[in-house]
């Protein structure tokens, strides 16, 4: 199959129906290859006439789309798809995509290399917060103005006035930017939802690895929402007693939010609350409680088994963490970064004053953490792009500071996975007060990398 190659970005549209034998008989590598030696920047497959496909049909493209990504570094992924088509595709790889999606081409083409600068005003909304960051950041780097609907009301107002936008983004997707196993909520708090019957599958389908790395970044609350829950045996009450014991040595909290126990034994809430779970009738009893997010979440050092060195793979890795890092801030910033000085060492913060900070962890094949450190005045410039005017409300700017560091998070597992290293991200972690930092990274040494944007100085922290 021949591909059509305008502003840069090559498209290929088979037709009629997809599946495995019919994907691999209407496109071969040395066709994706013969397009990239034409210039192209970005691979994509039409989906506009395509009647049907399935899973097998789609992952055909995708293992030779990630191959072509991984060896030449391009965007690549689908477009010219409606509503429904979208739907099944976010169903089938359930946000775990190396590979993009775009509405149409001429959305693609805004995020090309070949149609920069040209100012663009446009309408933004995807219901992945992190994709919506994401989304801004890159047509902000290409030139553009991209306004982000925060809603689905607000996007349905505003996208009712087309004619104030060059072009609405809807129905778009950045690979391997989004976040699917929890949530963030003010006062660093994560959500698990459960449901239905509680028995020995919880220690199956709850991913211990995601939350033990989410104790080693320093989050302090885990809320289970357990409003859908009917019932638990004996195996799901030794499984959360588990959890929060470790949770106990890390200091941090476990709480069950509208949970009944009409028809689990009364004395199971006892063995919990014995092991340190609080038990809450509304969700909002935690989250509207200020003084309460803070009690349960605030600052504590972990345990001192965590306390762990840097190693030789982290340092293999290190240029490819620090350029993540670097072309998001440069991003956000439209200014180049200056490294000062590069070393190793425990956590050093001349000035806390007028800082703050969001930590990061990754697991998989390797395993440690990223943190860093930002003067406010860099926050506040990521948190007016991102929700379109300036604030000094402190919540969103630490708001926003989470999601620029879910973006490098998610550029980290990119570039590792052009390495052949998978790993997997947690939720960011913040912190105003860097007196928490300092007690959570208490004895770890890491690689700390100085940098000034303008004359903003920010400080890049990897360790395990």
């Amino acid at each position: 199959m021949r591909a059509v190659v305008h502003n840069g970005i090559g498209v290929f549209a088979p037709q009629g129906f997809l599946d495995g034998n019919a994907a691999n008989a209407c496109l071969t590598l040395d066709d994706i290859h013969a397009t990239i030696n034409l210039k192209a920047d970005m691979i994509l497959v039409s989906l506009k006439k395509v009647v049907f496909f399935n899973r097998n049909g789609l992952d055909a493209f995708v293992k030779m789309l990630n191959k072509v990504r991984a060896k030449n570094h391009i965007t690549v992924g689908f477009c010219d798809y409606d509503n429904k088509k979208y739907d099944a595709i976010m169903n089938f790889y359930k946000g775990e995509m190396s590979f993009s999606l775009f509405k149409t081409q001429n959305i693609a083409a805004l995020f090309s290399a070949s149609f920069k600068n040209q100012s663009k005003t446009l309408l933004v909304y995807c219901d992945d917060k992190s994709q919506r960051a994401s989304i801004a950041i890159e047509l902000h780097d290409n030139g553009h103005n991209p306004v982000i609907a925060q809603s689905l009301e607000e996007f349905k107002e505003k996208s009712s006035n087309p004619g104030s936008y060059d072009s609405i983004i809807d129905n778009t997707y950045l690979g391997q930017m989004g976040q699917n196993i929890a949530s963030r909520v003010t006062g660093n708090a994560i959500i698990y939802t459960v449901s239905s019957f509680l028995d020995t599958e919880i220690s199956d389908t709850f991913n211990i690895a995601y939350h033990n790395n989410s104790l080693n970044v320093g989050f302090k609350l885990f809320i289970f929402d357990a409003y859908k829950v009917i019932s638990m045996n004996i195996h799901a009450l030794n499984f959360f007693s588990k959890l929060a014991s470790t949770a106990a040595e890390y200091n941090a909290t476990i709480c069950f939010a509208g949970l009944s126990f009409e028809k689990t034994p009364e004395a199971f809430k006892e063995t919990m609350e014995d092991a340190g779970i609080m038990f809450f009738e509304q969700m909002d009893d935690i989250l509207q409680d200020k003084e309460l997010l803070k009690e349960l979440g605030g600052s504590s050092s972990v345990g001192s088994k965590n306390k762990r060195v840097i190693n030789k793979t982290l340092v293999t890795e290190l240029p490819r963490f620090i350029d993540a890092t670097i072309s998001t801030i440069e991003m956000m910033t439209n200014s180049k970064a200056v490294k000062e000085t590069a070393q190793i060492n425990e956590i050093i913060i001349p000035q806390i004053e007028g800082k703050i900070a969001s930590s990061v962890g990754f697991y998989g094949a390797i395993d440690g953490m990223v943190i860093l450190v930002f003067p406010v005045e860099i926050a506040k410039k990521a948190c007016e792009l991102l929700i379109g005017e300036k604030t000094e409300d402190m919540e969103l700017i630490l708001d926003s500071l989470s999601e620029l560091v879910n973006i490098v998070g998610g550029k980290i597992k990119m570039l590792l996975a052009d390495e052949n290293i998978s790993v997997n991200i947690t939720l960011p972690r913040t912190y105003s007060d860097l007196n928490d930092l300092l007690d959570m990274t208490d004895g770890r040494k890491g690689a700390q990398i100085n940098l000034a944007f303008d004359n903003d100085h920010f400080s890049f922290f990897l360790t395990r």
